[in-house]
């Protein structure tokens, strides 16, 4: 089976589930949603680009995540991967391929979000200086949507891994929302952690450098990269945990 064929069987199988429909249109309503609150109880012409992006964060993809793990950990709990892997004995391309065609949705989704937030704002806030003009301000805004990609293939790699829908969605959820925070309250050795851990160097890498660096996610943490490096350093992790995942996957039963 051709690479194109995968792809579009993948496709095809994602969108057959109702899973991604509310998954993305519950991250639309959080992402764009929470921009809007953010602009109409800000006063006009007081709402920084910065601001925009704060729907486009924490919770927005973590329903993205949920969604990328729900395509592989809903075909073992229907057992459909053993069609799949019958129809490709090959299980390193099937899930290459499912990997790509859900880190793609996940990309499209974070720059739809990403775009739609600033245009929102716009809408609600003219007055305020919300132009992407820079390098800095389009890394800040379209960068969203590599996050997103990439975390989708975090996600796919759990989902692989753990099999279990409730066990890869608790970890995903505990791991962006919770648990890379909560390592900075460790006495003196949480921030040298944090500056290593995957999401905080994510939203490093988003961080608009003329915002206040207090208020984004990862204050007072020394990060080891440059913003460009520490999307390559995300990235890595991502492409690492799963390469484990699959091998793990073409060595056990379906």
């Amino acid at each position: 089976m051709s690479l194109m064929t995968l792809l579009a069987v993948e496709r095809i199988k994602l969108f057959s589930t109702r899973s991604p429909y509310w998954c993305s249109a519950l991250a639309l309503v959080l992402g764009v949603g929470l921009t809007a609150i953010i602009a109409a109880s800000t006063d006009n012409g007081q709402l920084s680009l910065g601001a925009t992006q704060f729907g486009s964060s924490q919770l927005a993809l973590s329903v993205v995540l949920v969604m990328a793990a729900l395509a592989v950990t809903t075909e073992y709990r229907f057992s459909t991967i053993r069609a799949t892997f019958l129809a490709v004995p090959n299980r390193t391309s099937a899930l290459v391929a499912k990997t790509v065609v859900v880190a793609f949705i996940a990309a499209l989704l974070g720059e739809i979000i990403a775009f739609g937030s600033v245009g929102i704002a716009k809408v609600l806030s003219p007055a305020s200086d919300l132009a992407i003009t820079t390098s800095d301000e389009w890394r800040h805004v379209a960068g969203v949507g590599l996050l997103y990609g990439i975390g989708a293939i975090i996600a796919i790699a759990v989902g692989i891994l753990v099999r279990q829908t409730a066990g890869a969605v608790a970890i995903l959820l505990v791991w962006n929302m919770l648990l890379e925070g909560l390592i900075g309250i460790i006495p003196k050795a949480g921030v040298k952690i944090q500056a290593w851990l995957p999401f905080m160097n994510a939203n490093h890498f988003l961080q608009l450098g003329g915002g206040d660096p207090a208020e984004s996610p990862g204050a007072g943490v020394d990060f080891k990269f440059s913003q460009w490096g520490s999307l390559a350093y995300f990235a890595a992790i991502a492409v690492a945990m799963l390469v484990v995942a699959l091998i793990v996957a073409k060595r056990r039963d379906a």
